[in-house]
């Protein structure tokens, strides 16, 4: 067993979209981070993710913004449509209003060529080491900060660092090491994606915007990624007796068509130009927001702390938006205090987030008068409910000493 020692290194245990963005902003404040990823390589994990404001102010100032537009999709609007009639229900604009409102765009984006750029920046930063098939089998708090056992499944290093944050993911490890397993709620809720090559649909059928369908019990979003080559599709409906959490379960065409017959002729034209080895389905659980994320000189970020619903498109942004918070926090405030003073200002904004996609669950599958009533409420919002969200800026909260919640 051989031991790394240095007093200036972070570890991160995860490389995903908030771990490696986490790794290239404390780099930019003056640390040397290690990043400890189980996968032994970085696929095309998941489908599309939608950037908005908040979070692409990050990757921006991280020199990411020339990759970004060359990989994703730049949506023109968000449309709420009817699931039968194909009714505009309302709509807000995208494109370069969004640009011109906020002073970022909003992306949509195939999460595997998010989590490429991230890497590619990674290893072109001399301050951030990947290391690709290592996970974190055991942690310790020591005088002058964590010691840290990696396993490759054959041989285990130890790592030392000044602190240690757990961007592990919804199952994490470092989360259960400090705070023992917590049962999630499965919120009766199961959510399929997938992704339609556009070659396969006419010509024109589907607009280049972000469309939300909602229906009775169930609701259908879709939107282009990859430059307009695919139409990623996530499907979610209501349903017991399926509880795998697992983005990567297969999913059966036939079910899913099933569950979607009687839907507008451009639902139907979507599942059945899916690509059937990227449909998968996983059960939807929920977790009550943390009072607490760490302890001592050992946190948490991303899907580890606050696993948000998909009900709000903001858990990319939420892990994106902690890796900035995170990096100033401690370049301002120093280590120990540094993790404790980002906690406080991350806390109340990311459960909000939490607690709105949870309401937006239930909201998007109303019927009868109340989806009427949801109808007449959602034609009237407009920038209101984006505002205090697309406004945010990581960037500055910690040199700012915001107590920030929900704006």
């Amino acid at each position: 067993m051989t031991t790394t020692r240095t007093t200036t290194r972070l570890l991160i245990a995860g490389g995903g979209i908030g771990g490696i963005t986490a790794a290239l902003c404390l780099a930019r404040a003056g640390f040397e981070v290690a990043v400890f990823e189980q996968a032994r390589q970085l696929g095309e994990v998941g489908a599309g993710i939608q950037l908005s404001p908040n979070c692409t102010r990050v990757l921006h100032n991280l020199g990411l913004e020339e990759p970004l537009r060359s990989r994703a999709f730049l949506p023109q609007a968000t449309q709420f449509k009817h699931w039968r009639s194909g009714r505009l229900i309302a709509e807000h604009v995208l494109g370069e209003q969004i640009t011109a409102r906020y002073g970022m765009p909003y992306y949509h984006i195939h999460r595997g060529d998010l989590l490429d750029v991230l890497a590619r920046a990674a290893e072109d930063t001399s301050a951030v080491s990947l290391h690709l098939g290592q996970s974190v089998q055991d942690l310790v708090q020591t005088d002058d900060g964590v010691k840290v056992t990696i396993t490759d499944g054959a041989a285990t290093t130890q790592q030392v660092g000044a602190a240690l944050i757990g961007a592990d993911g919804i199952h994490s490890v470092v989360r259960e090491t400090l705070w023992g397993r917590q049962n999630p709620r499965f919120t009766g809720n199961v959510a399929w994606r997938a992704l339609v090559p556009a070659g396969r649909l006419p010509a024109g059928l589907i607009p280049p915007t972000a469309a939300v369908w909602w229906g009775p019990g169930k609701h259908f979003v879709h939107y282009y990624v990859r430059g307009g080559e695919l139409i990623n599709c996530v499907c979610v409906v209501e349903k017991e007796g399926w509880t795998t959490e697992s983005w990567t379960q297969p999913g059966d065409l036939s079910e899913l068509q099933q569950d979607f017959s009687g839907w507008h002729s451009h639902i139907q034209q979507l599942v059945g130009g899916v690509d059937k080895d990227t449909l998968y389905k996983w059960a939807l659980f929920d977790r009550e927001p943390m009072s607490g994320w760490g302890k001592g000189c050992i946190t948490l970020l991303g899907d580890a702390c606050h696993p948000t619903l998909p009900f709000m498109a903001q858990g990319a942004a939420m892990a994106i938006e902690d890796g900035a918070v995170l990096a100033g926090c401690l370049k301002r405030f120093g280590v120990v205090d540094g993790l404790s003073r980002y906690e406080d200002l991350r806390r109340a904004r990311t459960a909000a987030i939490q607690m709105g996609s949870r309401r937006n669950a239930r909201v998007f599958h109303l019927s009868g008068v109340k989806a009427w009533l949801r109808d007449r409420m959602a034609k009237r919002a407009g920038h209101r409910v984006t505002d205090s969200l697309y406004r945010y800026n990581a960037l500055s909260v910690a040199e700012q000493g915001e107590m920030s919640g929900a704006s």
